[in-house]
């Protein structure tokens, strides 16, 4: 079986779906991995570094024609479909939930189609979780940005012309980026609180070290599949009143909440940033999918009533070299599940993980 890897056609984009690391492995185990030229350049992999790990480096138009496994971070061209085989696997974060013209296009060249994004959030999935192993740079980035933002320093420091008090950092959603969120800012020295509607993440967050703002959800919209659920407009005034003591005194908030296929949720409104801290800064990692802050733009900075605001979806990108790794391995486990063999690919649609990523089947949409 040939497995092609192709370079990110997103502009912004700097992560490789396949590292050198894991061609070695494939190739080991009886694969052909061909991969276009400068694949890897973004991520610092060099086309030397996968042709030393056994890969065929090709053109473009090459890897996609004479591959029977097609791999990518996202969405694939569409600039490419016709060059499609049918019976072509298709391996990538396709975000199918928002993307139903572009499966429909897809389906229609007969291939078969993974998301990545899909992948339920079980223990034998994590291995195989790229949302996760994404999401913890993200968090740990979004502290280290925020630090270089504000004003101030996080910790308490005693000098002889006097103390510096801590900086206090918010966090909004307690996921895998908040997570890490909130063990980055406290190992830098700040005074950390987080809030999130699921209460399983109480005992995370302090167990950290943070303090939990928690607020009593109604029944039934605690969560999905592991994933927070979209709240109801009574949660969202409840939690509005319990976090804001927290939010007007915050010198760092980082929000972390997404919900896969839907909109991003608003947990600051523009009332509420006009009432903050100014040199305050709102670090909003759903900035790409309308931003937990109402005053976000994607991929932006913005200063509104004295408060900055970064829209972003930074992490992956900015610390790529890391987060390609991550991703490749998460791809390595999930051929792993996949392939009965080098030859090809089980369809064991009793297995939960193969059920939940399979979108396309043979030009079927599943999903």
């Amino acid at each position: 079986m040939k497995l092609g890897v192709l370079k990110e056609s997103l502009t912004e984009e700097t992560r490789v779906s396949i590292t050198p690391d894991i061609v070695k492995k494939f190739v080991s185990e009886g694969y052909t991995c061909l991969v276009e030229s400068q694949a890897g350049a973004s991520s610092q992999f060099s086309d030397d570094d996968y042709r030393e790990s056994g890969a065929e480096v090709k053109d473009h138009n090459s890897v996609i024609s004479e591959s029977d496994v097609l791999f990518q971070i996202n969405p694939f061209n569409e600039d490419d479909f016709n060059q499609l085989k049918k019976g072509q696997v298709l391996i990538s974060q396709m975000y199918h939930l928002s993307n139903p013209e572009y499966v429909k296009k897809l389906s229609e060249k007969g291939v078969t189609a993974f998301s990545l994004d899909a992948m339920p959030r079980i223990t034998r999935a994590q291995d195989m979780d790229v949302l996760s192993s994404q999401n913890n740079l993200a968090g740990y980035k979004a502290v280290i940005v925020g630090a270089n933002e504000i004003t101030r320093i996080f910790p308490l420091m005693m000098t002889a012309a006097g103390t510096i008090t801590p900086s206090k950092v918010l966090i909004f959603g307690v996921g895998v980026a908040g997570l890490q969120a909130i063990a980055t800012a406290k190992r830098l020295g700040a005074v950390v609180e987080a809030t999130d509607i699921r209460p399983e993440t109480k005992e995370q967050t302090e167990s950290l070290g943070g303090k939990f703002i928690y607020v009593e959800p109604d029944e039934g919209e605690v969560s999905e599949g592991g994933y927070a659920k979209e709240a109801s407009e009574d949660y969202k005034r409840r939690q509005k009143e319990a976090v804001e003591a927290s939010l007007f005194k915050a010198d760092l908030v980082i929000t972390t909440a997404m919900i896969p296929g839907r909109k991003a949720p608003v947990l600051i409104s523009a009332e509420q940033v006009a009432k903050m801290k100014k040199g305050a800064v709102i670090i909003d990692l759903a900035g790409n999918t309308g931003g937990n802050c109402e005053l976000s733009e994607p991929n932006a900075t913005v200063v509104k009533h004295g408060v900055k605001i970064v829209g972003t979806t930074m992490a992956p990108y900015s610390v790529a070299t890391n987060a390609s790794d991550l991703f490749a391995k998460n791809i390595y486990n999930f051929v792993k599940l996949l392939a009965t063999s080098k030859e090809g690919f089980k369809w064991d649609l009793e297995d939960e993980i193969t059920d939940a990523t399979l979108i396309i089947k043979e030009g079927e949409i599943r999903k």
